[in-house]
């Protein structure tokens, strides 16, 4: 029984998204937002962002998205849409053997601050990562080594043989910074990337002004700069589109799309997939009959319909239409309970149901699951507060449910670490609290394979592992809704995985 990752003490990590007060010192001269940089008449570009700052713009956190989706960070590699592994900091490698894997440096990539791209200054970037408390959560599963051989050779070396390393360096916590940025008490991404942009200066949880990086290696962004805003009620991002007070506004909510109209939101299938996460150790959802009850009383299309706006796809499993290839290689669930009738649902005790006020839809969603469930003879008491508050409650198994809205390729950009965090035994981020044998068992199994194909499969075959559980009831595949006028702004990517927004071609005119 092959196994890729190494079982880990049963532990629950925070990751808050609600911010705190900073400010990260300007570390490189900046133009006036108003300069129009080197291009002539080029218009800064004017962006809304959701999620203010949460921890001083480290590369450790969820930040780590915030500057991958402004285009300041880079890691060895980069993307595509197909979660496949393409060329970045790093021109190429190879892998040698089980557990190593050789990179071979870009030449021509210089860091914001004028220092040279070098294996010396991977290594250290990779390692600041390795030893970061608390631990990125795309290293959560491995430990990786990193030594230099030469000037543009980088030796990766992992603890249990890694197939997913090419994938796993793609993440922006694992991006690739200069000395400078690791000289202060916290490591400071400000004017030490190598992105199309630089970061001069974040004012708190209010604003972010970016640069242009005239040194880019991929050529340079055509915008001369970002002036972001930090907005996070829906409706006031969407107001500022509106109105013209900027140019590009992310996860407009479903309410405002129609208010806007087409020609200022654009949606497209999400990795994100919203569920009912079900208490499997303790209380009512113990009972594998009381969660086959639960899966059969939720109506997807209903909330499609009702909350959604039709901007949304109905449940089909773990893993919706972002994740192209699901659909076609996704078998029947295995194991299932038979459902409790509704007569002994009646006589169990309440349930606690939560969610969080962070994603607008995600309360209406409660509200209309809330419904569903004492239809069916549940007694529901719903809790709905700021994710910040509530997620160690979740994770330590507080809640009966708990609706999540999940980015089922976060980390790797392939599900096995989702699957791996969430539902087996020794997961991260298990709010269920599944403990099972089969589940654990084909996850791991997955995990160890190479073959791109063979590993998809085998994540199938986990996923209908797990929805046989019934530990998670599938809700709704969420479509991602960004808003930018498109007769007068281009190059705006539109990511599944939601790491890249804005990028050295979008511009406005």
């Amino acid at each position: 029984m092959p196994t890729s990752r190494p079982r880990l003490p049963r532990r629950r990590v925070a990751l808050p998204l609600a911010a705190a007060a900073l400010l990260v010192p300007v570390a490189t001269a900046c133009t006036s937002s108003g300069s129009s940089g080197g291009s002539g008449g080029d218009q800064r570009l004017k962006v809304a962002m959701a999620f203010p700052p949460a921890q001083a713009m480290s590369p450790y956190g969820d930040d780590a998205v915030t500057l991958s989706r402004l285009a300041v960070v880079e890691g060895l590699t980069r993307l595509d849409r197909n979660g496949e592994a393409k060329p970045a900091l790093a021109a190429s490698w190879k892998r040698d053997g089980d557990r190593a894997w050789e990179f071979t440096v870009r030449e021509n990539a210089v860091f914001q601050d004028g220092t040279k791209l070098d294996a010396v200054a991977v290594v250290r970037s990779l390692t600041a990562a390795q030893k970061a408390s608390p631990k990125p959560r795309v290293l959560s599963d491995t430990t990786l080594t990193a030594t230099a051989e030469g000037a543009d050779t980088v030796r990766i070396t992992t603890k249990d043989a890694d197939p997913l390393l090419p994938q796993r360096l793609a993440n922006p916590s694992l991006s690739v910074l200069s000395a400078a940025a690791y000289k202060g008490p916290k490591v400071n991404p400000a004017g030490h990337a190598t992105g199309p942009f630089t970061l001069a200066e974040v004012n708190g949880a209010v604003s972010a002004t970016l640069e242009r990086n005239d040194t880019y290696w991929g050529g340079e962004a055509k915008a001369p700069g970002v002036d972001v805003k930090f907005v996070a009620d829906g409706t006031a991002r969407a107001n500022a589109l509106r109105t013209k007070d900027v140019d590009v506004a992310e996860y407009v909510p479903i309410s405002q799309a129609s208010l806007l109209g087409d020609g200022l939101v654009h949606e497209f299938p999400s990795a994100r997939t919203n569920g009912l996460s079900l208490n499997t150790e303790r209380g009512v959802f113990a009972d594998p009959a009381m969660r086959a009850a639960a899966r059969e009383a939720i109506d997807s299309q209903a909330l499609v319909d009702g909350v959604y706006e039709g901007r949304a796809d109905t449940a089909q499993g773990l893993l919706g239409p972002g994740v192209p290839w699901a659909a076609d290689l996704r078998t029947t669930p295995t194991g299932r309970a038979k459902a409790a009738a509704p007569a002994e649902v009646r006589k169990t005790e309440q349930i606690v149901l939560a969610t969080y006020t962070n994603r607008p839809e995600l309360p209406e969603v409660a509200t209309v699951v809330q419904q569903q469930l004492e239809k069916r003879g549940f007694t529901v008491k719903q809790v709905v507060r700021d994710y910040a508050q509530m997620e160690a409650d979740a994770l330590a198994g507080k809640y009966d449910a708990f609706i999540q809205a999940r980015n089922t390729l976060l980390d790797t950009a392939d599900p096995v670490s989702y699957l791996a965090s969430d539902f087996t035994c020794d997961g991260s981020f298990n709010i269920t609290q599944l403990c099972a044998t089969p589940v654990d068992t084909a996850v791991d199994r997955a995990a160890a394979l190479a073959d791109t194909e063979a590993r998809h499969r085998a994540e199938m075959t986990a996923e209908a592992a797990i929805l046989g559980s019934d530990a998670l009831v599938p809700l709704v595949h969420e479509r991602f809704v960004q808003g930018y006028d498109d007769t007068r702004v281009r190059g705006v990517a539109l990511d599944p995985m939601e790491r890249t927004l804005i990028t050295a071609d979008t511009r406005v005119g």
